[in-house]
């Protein structure tokens, strides 16, 4: 079930180019299966194109560590929502993605988390060219690390085309609960403290009251 949208300007200055007043918020309330009514949040800059997503749950949910192992071609297809405060990790090839002060929130499925994974190595090796051909100081660094990342690029591409030389774990850990891997096979538990303490929380909220 779907829920109306809801638009409206922000009374707060811009967290990248801080213009004031030039942030829009879009609010949508709708069911996702397995994950319940959520309200998703879009907040965009007008001046400089900032934007930043989230997903809220309509009923407070506990810090949350989800895992699902992926070892065949129908699992690219499980549906997956990471919240900003979301870390995903693929524990096997030694691979995490921690939220940032601009992390943003999406709903994808496993093959999209995937090829995330993917453009990042491939930006790292289009960086890690760019030093070696300008004779940076890095370049002994960058030469090192190559091969590892094509190794790694190789992987995950193969994963993607649903070909697994070995099966890969796909981990979320969140420590405000909006994130979750849904399917009946994936696993979930409590975060323990030491966990939600070390994890990154991702950017700090500027909606406070979405009733307002």
């Amino acid at each position: 079930m779907r829920g109306g949208a809801m638009q409206s300007e922000i009374s707060h200055p811009c967290p990248a180019c801080e213009t004031p007043d030039a942030l829009t918020m879009l609010s949508l309330t709708e069911e996702i299966p397995y994950f319940g009514e959520h309200t998703q949040v879009t907040l965009s800059c007008a001046e400089c194109g900032w934007r930043q997503t989230d997903f809220i749950p309509a009923q407070e949910r506990e810090p949350c560590a989800w895992s699902l192992e992926v070892n065949e071609p129908s699992m690219l297809a499980v549906r997956v929502v990471r919240g900003s405060s979301g870390t995903v990790r693929i524990p096997e090839l030694g691979l995490e993605v921690s939220p940032g002060n601009h992390s943003t929130g999406y709903v994808s499925n496993i093959e999209g988390v995937l090829q995330r994974f993917i453009d990042i190595i491939e930006m790292l090796l289009r960086q890690a060219a760019t030093d070696i051909s300008t004779d940076d100081p890095d370049r002994d660094s960058a030469e090192s690390g190559q091969p590892k990342l094509k190794e790694l690029l190789s992987t995950l591409r193969a994963a993607r085309a649903g070909e697994f030389a070995q099966p890969l774990t796909v981990e979320l850990l969140d420590p405000h609960g909006h994130s979750a891997i849904l399917d009946d096979t994936a696993h979930s538990r409590p975060l323990t403290d030491d966990e939600r303490d070390a994890l990154e929380v991702g950017p700090t909220a500027l909606i406070l009251d979405l009733d307002d």
